[in-house]
């Protein structure tokens, strides 16, 4: 990995340092490993002026420059949010260490054993926008793992991720490792995140964390395996037998929680059987914390018609946005057939659930209803790695190979296979 040419741009010349440390990692002890990572939970501690000083920066210049309300949201840190980032990594700190792990093992033949191992994937490329958290969850989950790590974080979080960066050098520093093992390009231009898609001689595993149109360029351009997801369209149905007083608090959790996020709530599907009571309910409960509609015919009609900003008719795509924001789509249904038929149709195989006092009816929707995460009585905001017990998470993954959900150590793992012979000949 060492003959680069002399005209290698910036980016492969980062991604190949990082690649050519990675053994160091791989090779640390457990012990090792976890201790940088609870270090890096200090580090944030000990640094958040400096930290929280560097996010004000971006969020001025994002106020600047007309961020969208979800983007500002995202970028936005506060102690309160910087104190979670550390005690995520506290709880990464003291997960198991998934490598080395043998999965099986068994004899061959005589003195012939055959092992299977879990070990790192090797180095990791992140791009991500806005989410200036992702750049020490990553980065403990990689470490951890014992996965090197090139990361381009947007524009509009560049001095916060920068300070983020410092903390993790701090961290591997003071444990005896090196700082390469972690490095961020510029994200100065643009063309960063094409050169760093065409780094596959270095880059194991391509991970976008942002809208769909980088997920879309990342799938359609990067030369390395891709792990995507992240977008969620998430639905919750009604059933008729749902407990009102019980299920309304839940609908007002997923959606209004934290509504800037991939698993906060879109789409409430009500069955025609109870929608008469239970929209006006929801209606009533949301309004007043700022929530507006948008509602299929059968819905309004429900709800006494249209009631501008608050209250109007869906439009024809209006059912496939992720809103990200503090808007709710309405669709009244006739059964739990036509739910599952519309969640197949406009889902983003994120998050869904139901909401039902009958368990063989919860039985068919789990089952059916072909989601990395599928919920019965609970809201989607728990689609998280920290709140999957998981200690932070590097994305959601919405395709079925080769990992579903939140992301964390297990996920950024592969395995060997390991032949421990007797100086054995194959006959």
């Amino acid at each position: 990995m060492n003959d680069l040419s002399t005209n290698a741009s910036a980016t492969e010349l980062i991604c190949a340092s990082v690649a050519g440390c990675r053994r160091q990692l791989a090779n640390a002890a457990s012990a090792q490993r976890a201790a940088v990572v609870a270090e890096l939970a200090a580090q944030l501690r000990a640094e958040q002026a400096t930290v929280l000083a560097a996010n004000q920066r971006d969020l001025d210049a994002a106020a600047q420059a007309g961020l969208s309300p979800a983007l500002t949201d995202r970028l936005m840190l506060n102690a309160e949010r910087l104190e979670a980032m550390a005690a995520d990594l506290e709880r990464v700190a003291q997960l198991p260490d998934p490598i080395g792990t043998e999965l099986e093992r068994r004899e061959l033949q005589p003195g012939m054993m055959l092992s299977r191992r879990r070990v790192p994937i090797g180095t990791l490329g992140v791009v991500y926008e806005a989410r200036p958290n992702v750049t020490t969850d990553i980065a403990a989950l990689a470490i951890k793992s014992g996965n090197a790590l090139v990361l381009r974080g947007g524009r509009e979080t560049v001095h916060s991720n920068r300070a983020l960066l410092a903390c993790v050098h701090a961290a591997l520093r003071g444990h005896g490792l090196p700082e390469s093992l972690v490095q961020a390009l510029p994200a100065e231009q643009r063309s960063e995140v094409g050169e760093l898609l065409a780094q596959d001689r270095y880059i194991d595993l391509l991970i976008p964390r942002g809208g769909q149109a980088l997920q879309d360029y990342c799938r359609e351009h990067a030369r390395m395996a891709v792990v995507y997801g992240g977008i969620g369209i998430c639905h919750l149905y009604w059933a008729p037998s749902a407990n009102l007083q019980r299920a309304l608090p839940l609908v007002v959790n997923a959606k209004v929680q934290r509504p800037s996020v991939c698993n906060a709530l879109d789409t409430l599907l009500v069955d025609r059987q109870v929608a008469a009571a239970v929209l006006p309910r929801v209606v009533a409960e949301m309004l007043p914390l700022g929530v507006r509609f948008v509602a299929d015919t059968a819905a309004l009609d429900a709800l006494g018609g249209p009631s501008g900003d608050q209250l109007r008719a869906a439009q024809a795509d209006d059912f496939d946005r992720e809103w990200l924001s503090l808007t709710l789509g309405l669709r009244v249904v006739d059964g739990l057939d036509q739910a599952i038929a519309h969640i197949s149709e406009h889902s983003t195989d994120h998050s869904d659930g139901i909401l039902t006092e009958d368990a063989e009816e919860a039985r068919r929707f789990l089952a059916e209803v072909d989601s990395a995460a599928v919920y019965w009585n609970a809201s989607t905001r728990f689609t998280d790695g920290s709140a999957f017990g998981l200690g932070a998470e590097v994305a959601v993954s919405t395709q079925r190979l080769h990992a579903r959900g939140p992301m964390a150590l297990e996920a950024l793992t592969t395995y060997k296979w390991v032949v421990e012979g007797d100086y054995s000949v194959r006959s």
